[in-house]
């Protein structure tokens, strides 16, 4: 089987994946009586889903966030079981609601750019606040592409990234 047939494989089970937790999460906003449109992608080699709306209908769409993304978290693992109940194997979806993970996505990039200039001009190693598995991949995501090294060290919940010279 060539490259561009497993790639196009691949990318139709994301997109299946995408498919069940689509219909998962449209039987949820049902439930809790909240409007809400629903985007598939395949982002990064994941499938991807985000949940979205405007005006007063994004208001309501945070309730499912919840303090620092937490409901939003629960909500990602509840769909993931959902899709692998389905399918049969592990998941590792992305779920977004109301823009939540996209906006935190920028406020992480820049605390890391923070710690890379920090550990570039005096050299000592950055210790970052404690960070969920989401959070920690985008700081350990823009850190590698900068050059330099980082580690996640600690234990859930307070597990956290050490940026280091490379």
């Amino acid at each position: 089987m060539s490259d561009e047939t497993t790639e196009s494989s691949m990318t139709r089970k994301l997109e299946e994946e995408g498919e069940i937790a689509a219909d998962y999460l449209e039987e949820l906003l049902d439930i809790a009586d909240v409007d809400g449109d629903i985007d598939i992608d395949v982002d990064h080699g994941r499938a991807s889903v985000a949940i979205v709306a405007e005006g007063s209908e994004e208001r309501a769409l945070r309730r499912l966030v919840g303090a620092e993304g937490e409901v939003l978290d629960a909500l990602q693992e509840l769909t993931r079981l959902a899709v692998q109940t389905k399918t049969g194997e592990r998941s590792r979806l992305m779920l977004d609601i109301a823009g939540y993970r996209a906006s935190r996505r920028a406020e992480l990039a820049e605390v890391a750019r923070t710690a890379i200039a920090s550990v570039r001009s005096n050299g000592q190693p950055v210790a970052l606040d404690p960070m969920n598995p989401f959070e920690r991949k985008v700081v350990h995501d823009v850190v590698a592409e900068a050059g330099l090294v980082s580690d996640s060290e600690g234990v859930e919940p307070t597990r956290y990234v050490v940026v280091r010279p490379s």
